[in-house]
């Protein structure tokens, strides 16, 4: 990926924690989906589409969240965890651990403009999810909510995401 000293700015074209959404880079740098896979489960992937092939329009997904089961899979299934386990509930937030090892929180609201912020144990600002500004005009195809992650951290943007549509699920539908 090219560097550009500039964030991802993921445009989260539905808003929708249980419809499903696809997290575009509004520079192209990274295409992610988040995708309902049965209308009587609340199982869903993500998948990253930045090279993907006409052939094969879907790569093997990247993580399976289970909401009904309330696990998520890693690994092609080689590794499955219980969400409260991988995305645990503390003081301040949610917090989980990444792939790269470290330890990253999901707070609700603590900085303006931001619905959720995500930091790592520094407390470096790695992540946050924004919604439509109010009064913002509607523009097709985008529900105006933006998930933004520092470029240094772009490798985890998958595991941002899941660890976003987990927390938010927790907020909007109940516990997890």
């Amino acid at each position: 990926m090219t560097v550009y000293t500039l964030p991802l700015f993921l445009e989260d074209k539905t808003g929708s924690i249980t419809s499903g959404s696809e997290f575009v880079d509004i520079h192209d740098r990274l295409r992610l989906l988040y995708k309902r896979t049965s209308n009587s489960r609340d199982l869903y992937m993500v998948y990253n589409l930045s090279s993907t092939s006409p052939s094969s329009p879907y790569n093997m997904a990247l993580m399976a969240l289970d909401f009904g089961l309330h696990t998520i899979t890693f690994d092609s299934g080689m590794r499955v965890l219980p969400m409260k386990k991988w995305c645990c509930k503390s003081s301040s937030g949610r917090k989980f651990t990444a792939s790269d090892a470290q330890e990253y929180l999901w707070a609700w609201r603590v900085q303006e403009g931001q619905e959720w912020t995500c930091t790592n144990t520094n407390g470096y600002l790695v992540a946050y999810y924004s919604l439509k500004s109010p009064g913002e005009p509607n523009y097709e195809g985008s529900s105006g909510c933006t998930l933004t992650v520092d470029e240094a951290f772009s490798h985890l943007a998958p595991e941002y995401l899941a660890s976003l549509m987990i927390v938010r699920w927790s907020k909007e539908r109940g516990g997890i």
